[in-house]
C-alpha cells in the first residue's frame, strides 16, 4: 500500500482512472464518495484545514501512476464536500477551501469535553491557549484553524456554555466556559 508521509492510501490512488472525473453517473458517484473520504480523512490526520485550488497539494497527485488531478475535478470534489456541509468556499472565486473534517457543531461538542476533561468549568482561556496551550497538545484542538474554532465558540455561547471576550488583539481574545 502506497503512502503520503504517514498516511496510508487507498487502493484507488493507484488506479489512473481515478484521477479523471468519469463520465458515467454511478462510476461517478462511486468516484465522488472515494475522494470525499480521502480528502477529510487526509485533512484530519495531517491537520490541514485550507486546500488551495491553485497550490500544490500533495493529495492531489501520485508520481508513481504519473497523474494528477484536473483543476475541475479538484473543484468538482471539493463542491460535492461543501454541498454536504463538510467544506466552505472562502472566496467568491473558489480559490480556496476551508475543510470540516468535523462540523462546527461537532467542534463545539469537541470543545466541551475537553473543557470538561481538563476541569476547565468556569475557567477563562485564550483563544490561542485552546489552539496551542499544553492543556490541548495531543487533542484534535491543538492546531486547530482560528476561524473554525472561533465559530465554534460562537455555537457554544449561542448555547449559553461560553462567553467570547473581545481583546486588544486577536492574542488575547478570551472565552470563559460555562457548562
Amino acid at each position: 500500500m502506497q503512502k503520503l508521509g504517514d498516511f496510508k492510501l487507498p487502493h484507488f490512488f493507484n488506479y489512473p482512472p481515478y484521477f479523471t472525473l468519469q463520465p458515467v453517473r454511478d462510476t461517478r458517484e462511486k468516484q465522488l464518495q472515494l475522494w470525499k473520504e480521502l480528502i477529510l480523512d487526509y485533512c484530519r490526520t495531517q491537520k490541514i484545514f485550507i486546500i488551495g485550488l491553485e497550490e500544490e497539494f500533495s493529495l492531489f497527485t501520485n508520481p508513481v501512476i504519473e497523474r494528477s488531478l484536473s483543476h475541475e475535478a479538484k473543484e468538482t470534489f471539493l463542491s460535492a464536500l461543501v454541498s454536504e456541509g463538510r467544506a466552505e468556499w472562502i472566496d467568491k472565486g473558489h480559490k480556496k477551501c476551508l475543510i470540516l473534517w468535523l462540523r462546527i457543531q461537532d467542534w463545539a461538542d469537541c470543545i466541551l469535553r475537553f473543557v470538561k476533561d481538563n476541569g476547565l468549568e468556569d475557567s477563562v482561556m485564550t483563544v490561542e491557549e485552546i489552539r496551542s496551550g499544553i492543556e490541548s497538545r495531543g487533542t484534535e484542538l491543538h492546531g486547530m484553524d482560528r476561524t473554525v474554532l472561533i465559530r465554534a465558540l460562537k455555537v457554544l455561547e449561542h448555547k449559553g456554555k461560553a462567553a467570547i471576550f473581545k481583546g486588544t488583539s486577536a492574542d488575547d481574545e478570551g472565552v470563559k466556559f460555562s457548562v
